[in-house]
């Protein structure tokens, strides 16, 4: 059968820009499908805006912090409409350098605008600006995922935001609820407190981040509550209603009711697979709660069709949805067996400080029965971090105590999302802590502090009978030094 194309991605977010370059790279005939504007949730409403709002506020709180390197401090003067402005500017900037449609067409993809519904599994229709039916080869659904909101009683009547609404505001809000304590929850409570906002964080766990590192966790919680924010954790949201101008929110702490009242309201509740609309049924592709099913070669129910990105409800992370584009791209037109990397997943929350991981967590690592220790370096015997004033935080490290194979990592600090980078490269390549511990490293960085992480695996491996051995044949006169996991070198 001759088709239209050889591949059809069908979403142009970072998934479906790097599937559809990818696909062109190779030779295949590509046409990329967009609902709205390329460069999807990262661009428009995810990582883009809220790590330019974040510097914003970084920059205030350090204006505010001043003293503390010794220069005068200040309460930062801004117009909030004017630094909202800067940060729609910063959207388009990157949109132009990265995600323009022409810059696709130049690579030989056809981009189209329109909402991509499947007929069969070799048709789709278009419908839009450039409607039309169109056949293919190959499919790759990367149609991403929309902010998600629970059935809370009264939502429905009450105006609140979400990421896709809460870089459009023209005026700052005095006081601020954010409902979710996750990445999404955590990094606007602190840029808008920085800035100026009374902020109320709340969350039905007793924790925030709760997939990462509790210890790494509480030390985030701490710094924010020293900024002014205030959690409400292990508190069901029972309700909210527009109140006088104000949002009310009805609270349910065990067996106690309580309202809190705010300005405005950030739903930060996660988000849901993008499948309304794409009739995947009609394609004879299986999806779930989760979104599309796939396997590990990011293949769905049939054969010729993939998804990859925060449509399959895997990763919510922009650096998985491009791998998982190589992958499904890579299976699809080279034949070439590939799978995707799940072990060695690393992740980061932009907060100050950050918090990252890789790999297992200790919890994980306890549950399985394997063997490993846990190898820790504080922030403060960094020299970098201490010139910079920025000492608190650590670097947590599990590994094998015998081989310092690297079984995973955690980190909170400044520069954590940096530093996972170098642990995620290691845990790829099975390199080792003694490896890590021979590489020289500059100083002084917060890089070093993955050195002298995996120091520590180094020293602990010295057995006092190999020194009591050299002390014999070199006649050494010094004391037999024995190293245990809380020892720092």
């Amino acid at each position: 059968m001759a088709f239209d194309y050889d591949m059809i991605v069908i979403g142009g977010g970072a998934a479906g820009l790097t599937s559809s370059g990818l696909a062109a790279t190779l030779g295949a005939k590509t046409l990329m499908v967009e609902a709205e504007r390329l460069g999807g949730d990262c661009t428009w409403t995810g990582c883009v805006p809220s790590k330019t709002l974040l510097k914003a506020a970084k920059v205030a709180q350090q204006t505010r912090d001043a003293e503390k390197y010794g220069l005068s401090s200040a309460e930062p003067d801004f117009s909030f409409a004017r630094l909202l402005e800067h940060v729609r500017t910063v959207r388009e900037e990157v949109y132009e350098d990265a995600d323009r449609p022409e810059i696709y067409e130049n690579l030989g993809i056809e981009v189209r605008t329109g909402l991509a519904r499947f007929v069969d599994d070799h048709t789709v229709r278009i419908d839009g600006p450039d409607e039309g039916t169109v056949t293919s080869r190959f499919f790759v659904i990367a149609t991403g995922a929309k902010a998600v909101v629970p059935p809370i009683p009264g939502l429905d009547k009450t105006p609140y935001l979400t990421n896709e609404t809460l870089f459009e505001l023209r005026e700052q809000p005095s006081r601020l609820a954010i409902v979710g304590g996750g990445p999404i929850g955590t990094e606007m409570a602190q840029a808008f407190a920085r800035l100026g906002t009374d902020v109320t964080v709340i969350d039905m766990l007793d924790r925030i981040l709760s997939k990462d590192d509790r210890e790494a966790s509480a030390v985030l919680q701490r710094k924010l509550e020293s900024e002014g924010i205030r959690f409400r954790l292990g508190a069901g949201v029972a309700g909210v209603a527009p109140q006088a101008g104000e949002i009310a929110i009805t609270l349910q702490e065990g067996d106690t009711e309580t309202t809190v009242t705010s300005d405005a309201l950030l739903m930060a509740t996660g988000r849901r697979a993008n499948v309304a609309g794409l009739n995947p049924e009609e394609a004879g592709v299986a999806t779930d709660r989760t979104g599309v099913i796939i396997n590990d070669r990011c293949r769905t129910s049939r054969r010729h069709i993939y998804a990859v990105g925060d449509v399959t409800g895997r990763y919510q992370f922009t650096h998985m949805s491009e791998h998982m584009a190589k992958v499904a791209v890579t299976n699809a037109l080279l034949r070439v067996p590939m799978k995707v990397d799940s072990r060695n997943v690393p992740w980061t929350t932009f907060t100050d400080p950050e918090v990252a991981h890789v790999g297992a967590t200790a919890s994980e690592l306890e549950r399985s029965g394997k063997s490993f220790r846990t190898y820790r370096f504080p922030y403060a015997k960094i020299d970098r971090a201490v010139t910079d004033g920025e000492a608190e935080g650590f670097i947590k490290v599990y590994a094998k105590p015998s081989t310092g194979r690297i079984l995973g990592v955690d980190i909170v600090g400044t520069s954590a999302g940096e530093l996972i980078s170098e642990y995620a490269l290691a845990m790829k390549n099975r390199i080792s802590m003694r490896k890590i511990s021979d590489t020289i490293h500059p100083y002084p960085t917060y890089g070093l502090g993955a050195r002298r992480a995996a120091d520590q695996w180094y020293v602990q491996k010295q057995s006092p009978l190999l020194v009591r051995l050299l002390k014999m044949i070199f006649r050494y006169r010094g004391p037999v030094l024995s190293f245990g996991p809380d020892d720092i070198l």
